[in-house]
């Protein structure tokens, strides 16, 4: 195995850290959460308690200033140990991002601090019914009102972290009329009028994470409250675009790690388990399987930490970051089906991590835009395709 470099000492012992935390706080409850459908929203107060939260905010927002190898790390862990249902990665490295650097000073004052100590949950609601990674197809109307504010209307579907959310980051069309041109970016809080939502979808995979529906009935959104203000106005998609290749390189990140727990666990029933008088790790086949998954599964790694080593550098750009994240979800489905293979009856039954991580995987090809889109973005890089 080649040694990873990108993490230092104080890296490593805030892995050790962050280990002990889901032990402590996940481990026990993760598979009532399961049933549930839901996290308990006490473990987002316990993590930004411990500072666990938007740890790459800057200090005066609530954060600690830390590069983004600390999330990783977050995500690497939960992904490794099954813990699907926590949506901190969406929390502190999609949803505050969008804040932090869009935002009004006046907007990261109020709400960067709350989503730092998870006394906020943050949602960010792109996809709908029938606009998922076409976000040019949104239908969702923000209008603006004589008095400065703006009337929001729609729905939203298949939100992470929906059900707790308190501050969801809403696209809209402000300028129906403009299609991408005319899109905006509202922070919509919990409790205004109109605003509802449905109850936790029941899903193949990811059944711990709190994934609902948003419904916006005439709600009324101070003029404050659209993202940027008046400067980001019918700009949201360029945001949109701007903070993708990050997004997808974490669904990338989260999937090696995935994978690679999957071989440990693989690994380990196979030296166990008894066919024919013998161990199934003594027969070949099971050998050159495992082989092969774990030489693929090397060679993602290294290309997704040079994809982190790009966006270290602010060089990640839409193209690679695309391709790390089709190439890493095809071959976590691809391992997570061979994985299940090896343990036979085993991994069919829920109470194996392989069999609820063989779940978990499937949807990993298809949110931060499917995998098609994903190799549609790099044809482009390419010079060919649609325009």
């Amino acid at each position: 195995m080649i040694e990873r470099t990108l993490f230092s000492p104080e890296h490593d012992a805030f892995r050790d850290s962050f280990k002990r935390f889901m032990n402590a706080e996940i481990a026990p409850h993760h598979a009532q959460w399961e049933e549930d459908g839901h996290v308990d929203k006490a473990v987002w107060n316990k993590a930004g308690a411990l500072g666990f939260l938007g740890m790459s905010l800057p200090e005066a927002y609530g954060g600690a200033d830390a590069d983004k190898l600390f999330s990783i790390i977050q995500i690497e862990e939960l992904s490794a140990a099954g813990f699907s249902g926590i949506g901190f990665g969406l929390h502190s490295e999609i949803v505050a991002p969008y804040v932090l650097h869009y935002g009004t000073e006046a907007q990261k004052a109020m709400y960067l601090p709350l989503l730092a100590s998870g006394e906020m949950v943050g949602a960010i609601a792109m996809t709908e019914p029938a606009a998922g990674s076409d976000l040019q197809g949104i239908k969702t109307t923000a209008m603006a009102q004589a008095d400065g504010s703006y009337v929001l209307n729609g729905s939203k579907t298949y939100i992470t972290n929906g059900w707790h959310s308190d501050l969801v980051i809403v696209v809209a069309k402000t300028n129906p009329s403009a299609g991408a041109k005319g899109t905006s970016l509202f922070l919509v809080e919990q409790g205004l009028a109109g605003f509802t939502k449905g109850k936790p979808l029941k899903k193949l995979g990811l059944r711990a994470q709190d994934t609902c529906e948003l419904f916006f009935d005439q709600v009324r959104v101070p003029a404050e409250n659209l993202l940027g203000g008046d400067k980001h106005l019918n700009k949201g998609f360029i945001c949109l675009m701007e903070q993708l290749p990050w997004e997808r390189l974490q669904i990338a990140i989260g999937a090696v790690a995935a994978s690679q727990a999957a071989i440990g666990w693989t690994l380990e029933h196979v030296k166990q388990r008894q066919v024919f008088g013998q161990p199934l790790a003594a027969y070949q086949n099971t050998r050159f399987k495992l082989a092969e998954m774990q030489t693929e599964v090397q060679i993602a790694q290294v290309f997704v930490d040079k994809c982190t080593e790009l966006l270290l550098k602010d060089q990640l750009d839409t193209a690679t970051a695309s391709m790390a994240k089709y190439w890493c979800t095809d071959l976590q489905c691809k391992v997570m089906d061979e994985c299940v293979q090896l343990h036979g009856g085993s991994g069919f039954m829920w109470e194996y991590p392989i069999t609820r991580a063989y779940a978990d995987a499937r949807v990993q090809r298809i949110y931060g835009g499917t995998n098609e889109i994903m190799k549609e973005v790099i044809t482009r890089s390419m010079g060919i395709g649609t325009k």
